[in-house]
């Protein structure tokens, strides 16, 4: 079980300006999270052929682009069933267009065949989790105590972050002028602990932030520091100290994950932010969540014959984002030297780049998930370095880090600066290209998939 898909050597540089945490009675009480599985749409007063009710138009432009169509599962849920499930089931925290379904909340664990009697249009009800009686609530963060540290500076203009790239062969096409201007990367995690007062990070192009978890977060950037260092990666422009895969790149930060549980709502949680970053218009999804098992309460788990792209709730949504003209880059997993060993839930999702890591040779890390998928496809899709990879910590400082977590956002933002040289390629054509020019592209197996992608020669031969 785990809730980010890394292993931090440094948990102490990691978490020295996050306040302490103290237990606190669950806000409400004991309470009970149901999925509901609608029948259908019907009497939707939305239309596919007014998309702009419902899409902004950068959206809708992605799409036509790609030739993409606007479908059945992009229309909003009907709100007239939304309406009744609130009077009849309990509140609302989350609902996916894509899957249909709707997240309640409510302190009766016994209601739920009642809502199937009243509600025709309720094809299921599953329990994705139960509040804990107390959880760590962390303290409100003391900006005026903190203190950053400056790190050296090197010779090399992409000083500590130079090996990470190179192994990708992307610096060439960063001199060619391709650093992923024009592209935008929506990173859903779990939280981006300081990531707008680092001095390392204000170069980066951040445009919004939002939280889609219940009970949301007072403050987004008071959270983990797991998807703060993962946008490191790819975001950092600070010359001759760290220059990330696309620093000139745009970045959308969503929550989607609750630190203080593992639960299949989250699942949920995730589904929405996706279709948030659709509706906006995002080039790329980067995250580097995973799930396998969960805790008690939670009442879904999943099983290897499961890993199809088509069971879990995430992943039947991230397997819709290449038909939405969107490239998802997520990790595979460390599951590697442990008792599950295969890709996590979201990595089997079809048509989505999932990255396993390497060390700065090239060699495949032990922890690094394996696949293939449960259904024959090749998994991992590619590698990146996933070993010691140089991130940001909260303190302005750089940390070698392990974990498909950060080798996924070293992946992705070069993927955003080969869509930008390429800009007509959809996005189902720029993912074939970073298989096809992996070095193990000839014989892609389920430990490397089709290895580490050269980018620049990616370039060349497709301009």
């Amino acid at each position: 079980m785990y809730k980010y898909i890394s292993i931090i050597l440094c948990l102490l540089a990691l978490s020295c300006t996050q306040a302490y945490a103290k237990k606190k009675k669950f806000p409400g009480g004991k309470q009970y999270v149901f999925r509901i599985q609608l029948t259908d749409k019907h009497g939707t007063p939305f239309s596919i052929n007014r998309p702009e009710e419902f899409l902004s138009q950068k959206a809708i432009e992605r799409r036509k682009k790609q030739r993409c169509k606007i479908d059945q599962s992009d229309l909003p849920i009907n709100p007239e069933y939304l309406k009744k499930i609130e009077k009849e089931c309990g509140k609302i925290v989350s609902k996916s267009k894509w899957n249909n379904t709707v997240l309640v909340v409510t302190k009766d664990p016994a209601e739920k065949m009642l809502w199937r009697q009243k509600l025709d249009f309720i094809k299921s009800v599953i329990r994705v989790w139960e509040t804990p009686d107390s959880v760590d609530i962390p303290s409100e963060r003391d900006l005026s105590s903190m203190h950053f540290v400056q790190p050296d500076t090197f010779g090399s203009l992409y000083g500590v972050a130079e090996r990470q790239i190179s192994m990708l062969n992307g610096m060439k096409l960063h001199e060619a002028g391709f650093k992923g201007n024009g592209k935008s990367i929506a990173v859903i995690d779990a939280g981006f602990n300081n990531a707008d007062v680092l001095p390392l990070l204000k170069n980066s192009k951040v445009r919004l932030a939002r939280d889609f978890c219940w009970p949301a977060s007072h403050d987004i950037y008071a959270e983990s520091s797991h998807g703060m260092s993962v946008l490191s990666c790819m975001a950092m422009n600070a010359p001759n100290q760290h220059i990330g895969t696309a620093p000139e790149a745009s970045y959308i930060l969503l929550r989607s994950e609750y630190s203080e549980a593992e639960m299949s709502a989250e699942e949920d949680y995730w589904c929405a932010a996706a279709e948030f970053a659709d509706s906006i218009g995002v080039d790329m999804i980067c995250s580097s969540l995973g799930y396998t098992e969960f805790d008690n309460g939670s009442h879904v788990n999943y099983a290897y014959k499961d890993l199809n792209g088509k069971t879990s709730q995430i992943s039947k949504a991230a397997s819709m984002l290449a038909q939405k003209g969107i490239i998802g880059v997520v990790s595979a997993g460390n599951s590697g030297s442990k008792v599950w060993k295969k890709i996590n839930f979201l990595a089997d999702a079809q048509n989505v780049l999932a990255v396993g890591a390497v060390d700065n040779k090239g060699k495949i890390t032990t922890f690094s998930s394996v696949g293939n998928s449960a259904d024959g496809r090749v998994k991992p899709d590619v590698v990146a370095m996933g070993s010691r990879t140089q991130c940001l910590t909260t303190r302005n400082m750089f940390s070698a880090l392990n974990g498909t977590s950060f080798s996924a956002p070293v992946l992705c933002g070069m993927v955003a600066c080969l869509w930008q040289s390429l800009p007509n390629k959809t996005a189902m054509e720029i993912m074939d290209i970073v298989r096809k020019y992996g070095n193990n592209a000839d014989y892609p197996d389920n430990v490397y998939g089709y290895g580490l992608p050269d980018f620049w020669k990616a370039y060349n031969e497709n301009k």
